[in-house]
């Protein structure tokens, strides 16, 4: 018997606005939709309360979450440093329409979001935010670090290369072109940014996740 946990969906822009109780019924509502903007809840209740209030206000908050780590681990880990910014992507389809962000990780205001972009996957996006990120530290002058849950593009900000699979394709050539724009700037560019991992197990989801999914 399965174990998974019902979820509700709620779509402040979509085809259609509302909640649903499927991903399938979700999905058809933000399917071939220009910013289209929703985030799974536990319960239908939360759902519609959600519904009324703002997107941006529920997007990358998870206070219900509880670490299953024990005391010691997470005495170990510690804390996440509040002088920081945190990037994520999203994407729906993996390639599919994808976007990225960075956010103030102790205030969760938004600093940058790109896209959606056409035939793109999560591993492009959070490479891409992770140097957008450096680049607006760094045009700053900012001592701040930056967080990602992405081991994948960490590896690829440090080999200065975006070692994806996907095909370049007609639809998806805005979007390679920024690649090719952020691999040069990583070329052409020192910083001091420190990328860190975030600790997901510990912290929960990063802040600037999507709410997606």
């Amino acid at each position: 018997m399965s174990t998974k946990k019902k979820k509700y969906y709620t779509v402040w822009k979509g085809h259609h606005t509302g909640v649903f109780e499927s991903w399938d019924d979700c999905k058809a509502q933000i399917k071939n939709f220009q910013g289209a903007q929703y985030k799974a809840f536990p319960t239908f209740e939360a759902a519609k309360k959600a519904l009324k209030g703002n997107y941006r206000d529920y997007v990358g908050k998870d206070k219900t979450f509880t670490s299953e780590l024990s005391e010691a681990q997470l005495k170990k880990i510690g804390m996440p440093n509040l002088n920081s910014i945190c990037v994520d992507a999203a994407s729906s389809g993996n390639p599919g329409k994808m976007e990225y962000r960075g956010v103030d990780t102790k205030t969760r205001k938004q600093l940058f979001i790109q896209g959606p972009f056409e035939e793109g996957t999560n591993n492009i996006g959070e490479f891409l935010a992770i140097v957008h990120g450096l680049a607006l530290l760094k045009k700053k002058e900012s001592n701040r670090i930056i967080y990602t849950d992405s081991k994948t593009a960490i590896s690829w900000v440090k080999k200065k290369k975006c070692n994806t699979k996907l095909a370049r394709t007609k639809k998806n050539e805005a979007l390679f072109e920024l690649v090719d724009r952020a691999v040069d700037w990583l070329k052409n560019n020192a910083y001091t940014t420190t990328i860190v991992k975030w600790e997901t197990k510990a912290w929960g989801e990063i802040p600037a996740d999507f709410g997606r999914k």
